[in-house]
């Protein structure tokens, strides 16, 4: 009898542990949490979590049936991404109905939604939304795939200004760059996402690169514009080119340069420092180098 009772709390504990495990992993991922726009669908958690204070985002208006966007628009400011995994029993249909209901009752613009292949036996859903504020837009674009379970990909686009003054540099330290390895990359000259005018907080960054022509009057320097590789090749070459072209011109117009020791060069996409694959990875890609003659 007493040996009955051990294997009883044995296997007891064995239960135990097993369902510890699967309480565990019902968790949120770390440091996740909803949207205070927008809640989750009831008895969903959080299996992908990431938030940028400001990056650029291809939001999508209009998809094929494949999934793959056919039009787009290029948004700026705070990105939240959210991947939600939901219980096994819900149709992406009822998933996506459910948001769409709330975003609309919210004061959301529905931009479009669509219907694309079965996967796992349930078609892949998607919304693009939008809401005007005076406090800045919102976008709102969702996936609902099955991989098993339904996955819901959300990502939520808050439209506002980036924050500036983060990163400073100082003639010197360009000086001490170029001399060591003949260049140097700058990442506070800003532009408008597919624009080439060079934005005013950008000045101070020009004021440094002034300084260290006029304090190195020997130096003459290619001004090259990067670019990811979001777009066209050739819409990035131009774009990279035109960038390269305004930051000479603003540093002869607004700082007095000699024309003669600045050259413009685009070269867009095709010298990344980084990989394009991530976000990370093409904000480092986007920026302006100099370059010794």
């Amino acid at each position: 009898m007493r040996n009955k009772n051990k294997r009883i709390f044995w296997l007891l504990g064995i239960f135990l542990l097993a369902g510890s495990i699967v309480f565990a992993q019902e968790e949120d991922v770390e440091g996740s949490k909803d949207h205070p726009l927008i809640s989750r669908y009831p008895g969903s958690i959080i299996e992908e979590y990431d938030v940028k204070q400001f990056d650029e985002y291809v939001f999508p208006l209009t998809r094929d049936k494949e999934g793959d966007v056919t039009k787009s628009q290029q948004l700026e400011g705070k990105v939240t991404k959210i991947t939600y995994r939901a219980s096994k029993d819900r149709s992406t249909l009822e998933i996506s109905r459910n948001y769409e209901l709330a975003l609309k009752k919210a004061g959301f613009e529905i931009l479009f939604t669509g219907v694309g292949k079965e996967h796992w036996g349930d078609k892949v859903r998607f919304l693009s939304a939008k809401k005007s504020s005076a406090d800045g837009d919102v976008y709102v674009s969702i996936s609902v795939k099955r991989w098993e379970e339904p996955r819901v990909l959300l990502d939520i686009i808050e439209m506002k200004p980036m924050e500036t003054g983060l990163v400073t540099v100082n003639a010197e330290v360009l000086a001490e760059d170029i001399t060591t390895t003949g260049h140097v990359a700058i990442y506070g000259i800003y532009f408008d996402t597919g624009k080439a005018d060079v934005k005013p907080e950008s000045d101070p960054v020009l004021k440094e690169i002034a300084k260290l022509l006029q304090q190195n009057p020997k130096l003459n320097l290619y001004v090259v514009g990067h670019t990811d590789n979001v777009g066209t090749l050739n819409s990035n070459m131009e774009l990279s080119k035109l960038r390269a072209e305004a930051v000479v011109k603003a540093l002869i117009s607004r700082h007095g340069i000699d024309s003669k020791r600045l050259h413009p060069v685009g070269v867009g996409p095709l010298s990344p420092v980084s990989s394009n694959k991530t976000e990370e990875g093409r904000a480092k890609n986007r920026r302006v180098e100099l370059v010794e003659q």
